[in-house]
């Protein structure tokens, strides 16, 4: 995959924190070499996080983020500081920026703390180390292999290229060493994908989970044949031999299990990414709620992308209905998209995600143990549409250690 064309769910979150007026948005600037965030010696210019996606070398594509400063007062600046802090949970190394002159505040220590709690690694940027009097000893802050003490000065450059090196150095800790499906493959397999063309499906071009699926096992050197829904029965017909698995849009799971060979293993993009990003056990056991949810009880129904709604859109029309029909219950359905979810989940019986192939692994970490520390049940869309359908353990044969543990 094109660096430059590298989406932002796959790459590296870096996040800059601090109080205002520490130099984060100067440190970011240094970094990247790019003028990206406004710099002024008003305190609070940054106003919200701002994001860019670009290649840092030597690390490669990454997500830069400038949040803005934990010390922010008043209404708005409460709400500025609660933008910054839902960056944490799509971070994969932060970076806590402190003004060297002024020494660290007790947010700091807090922040620092958080850090530590989510295992996230992370680096205590000293900045303005070029208005200290006197060198600072580096022999008085601690480093280990999950954090690093660097001083840098945005201003004279100082420190910029270690603070890089340490980048470098945290990235293959925080990079998940996953893959989607290739671990499946064997050089040769042949694997049918069931990509329908419908009036859902992008203009032009396949589904972000479809094309990670298709380079990722061209990498393990297996061969990639693509059919519609419609032409899935001949499609197997004109193979000269069985295919190793079919995997399917999971919109259309229904009929697809219909017309593939017991013999052939079926899953799909969804339960793909469930595995590749999220933690696959855990959105499988959420599937039982969805026979047991009573009258006007609440479910979530959450998309990591924001999209234009179509007339049958999956999350709010679709979803709601397969449920409804499936549970023969009244049920109240809320939405969020995007980067919104919500920090309050204890109304909600169920939580329905998206793959979340527009989201980084830390994020849908972060959602599904948000809702496993207020106890509510989190499902994705492919394995609520497979257990819907009755096919949820056939789905699983790829994944026998998930069928154990289910059954047992």
């Amino acid at each position: 995959m094109d660096l430059n064309q590298t989406t932002s769910g796959e790459r590296i979150h870096i996040s800059f924190f601090g109080m205002r007026n520490a130099g984060k948005s100067s440190l970011v600037n240094a970094v990247t070499g790019q003028q990206l965030s406004v710099v002024s010696d008003v305190k609070g210019t940054t106003t919200d996080p701002v994001k860019k996606a670009m290649e840092l070398l030597p690390l490669g594509p990454v997500v830069i983020i400038d949040t803005p400063g934990l010390d922010d007062e008043g209404e708005l600046g409460l709400l500025r500081v609660q933008k910054a802090k839902q960056i944490l949970g799509q971070t994969d190394i932060a970076i806590l920026v402190i003004d060297s002159t002024l020494g660290m505040s007790q947010t700091d220590t807090e922040l620092e703390q958080e850090f530590q709690k989510r295992k996230i690694p992370y680096i205590i940027a000293w900045n303005k180390t070029d208005l200290l009097q006197t060198e600072p000893d580096s022999r008085a802050f601690a480093s280990d292999d999950t954090h690093k003490c660097i001083f840098t000065s945005a201003f004279t450059n100082a420190g910029i290229e270690t603070l890089k090196r340490v980048l470098a150095d945290f990235a293959p800790k925080s990079k998940s060493q996953k893959v989607l499906v290739s671990d499946l493959v064997e050089a040769g397999d042949v694997i049918v994908l069931v990509t329908p063309i419908d009036e859902s499906a992008p203009k032009g071009r396949l589904i972000l989970p479809q094309q990670l699926t298709i380079r990722d096992i061209l990498d393990a050197h297996g061969i990639v044949v693509t059919c519609q829904d419609t032409e899935l029965t001949a499609t197997l017909k004109r193979l000269a031999c069985k295919p190793k698995m079919i995997i399917t849009d999971s919109q259309v799971f229904g009929s697809v299990s219909k017309e593939t060979p017991d013999d052939i293993p079926l899953t799909s993009f969804s339960i793909l990414m469930a595995r590749y990003k999220g933690d696959l056990l855990r959105l499988v056991e959420g599937a039982s709620v969805l026979s047991k949810l009573r009258d006007g009880d609440k479910v979530l129904i959450s998309e990591g992308c924001t999209h234009h709604r179509q007339c049958n859109d999956i999350g709010t029309v679709k979803m709601p209905g397969w449920i409804e029909n499936f549970s023969g219950k009244k049920i109240s359905f809320s939405f969020s998209s995007g980067g919104e979810f919500p920090e309050d989940l204890s109304p909600y019986a169920l939580v329905v995600h998206c793959g979340g192939c527009m989201l980084n692994e830390a994020e849908m970490k972060h959602r599904t143990e948000k809702c496993n520390s207020k106890n509510v049940p989190i499902v994705n869309y492919g394995i609520a549409i497979a257990h819907m359908h009755g096919i949820l353990k056939r789905s699983l044969t790829l994944f026998p250690d998930v069928l154990k543990l289910l059954d047992s």
